[in-house]
């Protein structure tokens, strides 16, 4: 079975619990950090799959980032083809722009656990049944995404109407993000330690920490669980 390409799009991206959950399935992964002119490009002929995970800048940077032109081209190529695709943050941003949706600033800042809400349909979606209403997630944006056209609203939460949906049978996008673990988290943190979070985001450093030692390890099995099942899909249209 060809490889999956994971996607960063902040050199301090570190994929979380991605590589273990999808290689302990039997997935080989490529990685690649978009943001390095340098680095290989590589075409859908070479892939069963993509995963592209967050990043620091709007989805619409165009000019100041490049890459994300590349990026956008890439999903919206997955999507015709019906490879199968996971889009997490900007990911999930960069799904909805591929398929000309709107992606806005909001008022609204979520950062640390928060709680999802699973609607009916995701209790038969094949991966995004693995979690509960009132489950807590990870979050860390500012942006909000419109459904695209066509697509189905999978979860939604407290504050953030869209926080997961799937297109066709083969693309997923979720705002949350599924793939971190304790470790990226305090690289994450580390990379804003100068910042006053409570008063930008409104949760501090030790009140992240204190979410973390609470739900970190329930929402890592979770999102291991929510990549195993990638790579069942990702195994079953490969034939």
């Amino acid at each position: 079975m060809k490889p999956v390409l994971l996607v960063k799009n902040d050199p301090f991206e570190t994929y979380g619990v991605a590589v273990r959950a999808l290689t302990s399935a039997g997935v080989d992964v490529v990685l690649v950090d978009a943001t390095d002119p340098q680095a290989p490009r590589h075409t859908l002929e070479d892939l069963s799959g993509v995963v592209m995970f967050g990043g620091t800048m709007n989805v619409d940077e165009l000019d100041q980032h490049p890459f994300l032109k590349e990026n956008r081209e890439l999903t919206r190529e997955a999507v015709a083809r019906g490879v199968p695709f996971l889009g997490i943050c900007l990911g999930a941003q960069m799904l909805a722009r591929a398929l000309e949706a709107p992606v806005r600033r909001d008022d609204v800042k979520e950062v640390g656990f928060e709680p999802l809400r699973p609607l009916p349909a995701a209790a038969e979606d094949p991966l995004l049944d693995v979690w509960s209403d009132g489950d807590p997630v990870f979050q860390w944006h500012q942006d909000a995404i419109e459904l695209p056209v066509g697509a189905e609203l999978l979860a939604t939460g407290d504050r953030v109407p869209v926080q997961a949906f799937r297109v066709g049978d083969a693309a997923w996008a979720t705002q949350f993000h599924l793939e971190i673990d304790a470790d990226e988290l305090e690289l994450w943190l580390a990379e804003v330690r100068d910042l006053d979070l409570k008063s930008a985001w409104g949760k501090s450093h030790e009140q992240m920490r204190a979410e973390a030692v609470t739900h970190m390890a329930a929402h890592e099995a979770k999102g291991s669980q929510m990549f195993v099942r990638f790579a069942r899909v990702v195994a079953e249209r490969a034939g």
